[in-house]
């Protein structure tokens, strides 16, 4: 089901890339996808919330990767394309990067989240300030464990 999904990826048509997408989406939901094939999965995901030019497909694309990171615990090196990418997204877009990027609880993300703390639209200052509490608790949940 996922290859046809990434078949249709290819069409010309917005609303087929997008549709293609949700199923992408689904599959991620079910949570039955190795590790691997999770990360991969992500990594095509990244690629097209990248290098898309239809914002529906960009946004579906995002969302996929944030229910992946629901279901799957993504490495910061999957998505580290994102945090490099962040400036250029929207900022309805950029919400759904900086909860992904909080979601990794990997410390390299914090300093690109924090930038976005004083954000002017404040569902991006939300969820910036979200993130950074999520990565700064695993940060301080892992120090306790080692002390």
């Amino acid at each position: 089901m996922i290859e046809s999904a990434w078949e249709q990826l290819n069409s010309s048509d917005v609303d087929c890339r997008d549709l293609s997408l949700e199923v992408v989406c689904d599959v991620l939901e079910t949570g039955r996808l190795t590790q691997i094939d999770a990360e991969r999965t992500v990594e095509r995901l990244v690629t097209v919330a990248l290098s898309d030019e239809g914002y529906a497909v960009r946004e579906s694309a995002l969302n996929a990767v944030s229910t992946a990171s629901t279901h799957y615990e993504l490495p910061y090196r999957v998505v580290e394309p994102l945090a490099v990418g962040a400036d250029g997204f929207e900022p309805l877009l950029l919400t759904y990067v900086l909860g992904i990027l909080g979601s990794t609880h990997d410390q390299a993300a914090l300093p690109l989240v924090e930038r976005f703390l004083d954000h002017p639209h404040a569902e991006v200052n939300r969820e910036a300030s979200q993130a950074v509490t999520e990565l700064r608790w695993y940060r301080e949940s892992a120090q306790r464990e080692t002390a």
